[in-house]
C-alpha cells in the first residue's frame, strides 16, 4: 500500500521537476523577498500537487523543515491544498481547478498599473483548460499583452477534451508566444520558460506523463 504522504505519488511526480526549475532557476524570489512588492510570484493553480510545491519550498527555506512530518495531517499547516494564510511563500490559496490563471491576470494588470516590474509564473495542468474562466483569461491576458505572464502548462494527457492543433495553440491563437518542452528536463525547462520576449504572454507546454 503506497503511503498516505509520499512524495513520488503519481501527480507529484509530474509535476516536482518544473517547480523545482521555477524555485532553483527562474524565480526572482527569497524568503527575505517574500513580502516585497517587485518580487516574482508562482501561482499553482494546480493545487492537488501541493506535496511537490511543499517540497521545494522547505529545500529553499520558505517554510520549516520539520512541518513536512505532520503534511496533510489534521493539525497540520501544510494541507492537501495550499493555503496561503498558513503557507509561507505561497501566493494563493488552491482549491477549484481554474483560478489561478484568472487572479495571475488580475496581479499582473494591478502590478502594471503601478509601475511595478515584477513577473507571474502560473502552474496549471492540462485538464484545467477544460475550464471556461481559463479560456476567458487566456484571451484577455493576449487582448492587453501581458508581457510579465508565464503559464506552464503540465500535459500529462489527462484532459477530458482535446484541441485542434494542440494545447499551443489554444494560446497563440490569442497572441500569446509559445514553447513545447520535456517536462522533465530542467536545462530544456529552463530555456522554454527564458524564452518569453516580455512584450506577450508566454506559455510553456511541459510534457511529463508519470513515472509511477
Amino acid at each position: 500500500m503506497r503511503r498516505a504522504v509520499d512524495p513520488l505519488y503519481g501527480p507529484e511526480d509530474s509535476t516536482l521537476d518544473v517547480i523545482w526549475t521555477l524555485y532553483d532557476r527562474i524565480l526572482d524570489v527569497t524568503p527575505a523577498t517574500a513580502d516585497d512588492i517587485a518580487r516574482d510570484r508562482f501561482y499553482l493553480s494546480k493545487g492537488h500537487n501541493a506535496h511537490a510545491f511543499y517540497s521545494v519550498l522547505t529545500a529553499k527555506g520558505f517554510i520549516p523543515a520539520e512541518w513536512m512530518d505532520t503534511a496533510f495531517g489534521p493539525d497540520s499547516r501544510l494541507g492537501t491544498h495550499p493555503d496561503r494564510t498558513l503557507v509561507p511563500g505561497a501566493e494563493i490559496s488552491a482549491g477549484s481547478l481554474g483560478h489561478g490563471l484568472p487572479l495571475a491576470v488580475g496581479t499582473a494588470l494591478g502590478l502594471r498599473a503601478q509601475g511595478v516590474d515584477a513577473h507571474l509564473y502560473v502552474l496549471i495542468g492540462d485538464a484545467e483548460l477544460d475550464e471556461g474562466s481559463n479560456h476567458e483569461a487566456i484571451a484577455y491576458a493576449g487582448a492587453t499583452s501581458l508581457g510579465a505572464l508565464t503559464v506552464i502548462v503540465l500535459d500529462n494527457d489527462s484532459a477530458s477534451h482535446g484541441w485542434p492543433g494542440g494545447i499551443a495553440s489554444r494560446f497563440t491563437a490569442h497572441g500569446w508566444t509559445a514553447t513545447d518542452t520535456d517536462g522533465r528536463d530542467h536545462d530544456a525547462i529552463e530555456k522554454a520558460v527564458r524564452a518569453h520576449d516580455g512584450r506577450h504572454p508566454h506559455v510553456v507546454i511541459a510534457r511529463a506523463t508519470s513515472r509511477i
